[in-house]
């Protein structure tokens, strides 16, 4: 099958510093790749480039069998770290905004907004400016939005920050549950090694802006004698500068 996500030599700089360098990625529908790495690592980078946020410097970047174009952009959801909510519109407004610019509208829009909302338990919250709300409840709205046009790929960077426990185990699952039954793709960058599932899940680890591993949990840690993950990313990460 023709891959979600094909990255090629993917290459960048800020001036005289290399953020990405040689970075080759596939993902397949239904596949939950987990993006870990230290700060610094280049996975900023790698989403600005995915979003066209950044021009594409060195490399390919493919969606959907396709060369990179802002046409493609709308089968994809976004998590970014920073906020880009407007939080002078209540929570429903920010979802019906966003919907119209996806070609959503009337009934179909507004049953969409319904599940999700109820999903991450915001309904009650709906007529509210964001601005009034706690970080935990924006970051809910925020994946409520990325989620709201059934996107084909979804790119979260740290999406469960300032979530409270009961509901980031919730979205932990539902987010698996999608790549799982939907077919939906996710890259997934998290330092959090319990969002992970070792069983499903593939990793790719970025060092440097270099991908020093890549692959299915299990033969990972096999291939490098580590007993669980934690030790695996220091066995990558501890000794290198």
């Amino acid at each position: 099958m023709t891959p979600v996500l094909e990255i090629s030599g993917l290459g960048h700089r800020y001036g005289q510093r290399q953020a990405l360098s040689g970075l080759n990625l596939t993902l397949a529908a239904g596949e939950c790749c987990i993006l870990l790495g230290p700060n610094g690592a280049g996975k900023s980078t790698l989403f600005g480039l995915l979003t066209r946020l950044l021009a594409l410097q060195q490399g390919s970047i493919r969606l959907f069998g396709e060369a990179l174009r802002p046409s493609l952009l709308g089968r994809v959801g976004v998590v970014f770290q920073q906020p880009t909510l407007d939080l002078d519109l209540t929570v429903e407004q920010n979802l019906r905004y966003f919907g119209a610019l996806q070609g959503l509208h009337g009934k179909a829009l507004g049953l969409r907004i319904d599940a999700e909302l109820e999903r991450l338990q915001l309904a009650e919250r709906r007529r509210e400016r964001v601005r009034a709300l706690n970080g935990g409840h924006r970051r809910r709205v925020e994946i409520a939005r990325a989620l709201l046009h059934q996107p084909a790929l979804l790119l979260l960077d740290e999406p469960t920050v300032g979530l409270d426990m009961p509901t980031r185990q919730q979205l932990i699952a539902h987010l698996h549950a999608l790549a799982r039954d939907n077919g939906l793709a996710l890259l997934w960058a998290t330092h959090l090694i319990d969002e992970i599932d070792p069983v499903h899940d593939t990793l790719a680890l970025l060092h440097r802006g270099q991908l020093l591993a890549h692959g299915p949990v299990a033969p990972l840690l096999a291939a490098s004698g580590s007993g669980d993950l934690a030790g695996w990313f220091d066995h990558h990460t501890g000794a290198l500068p």
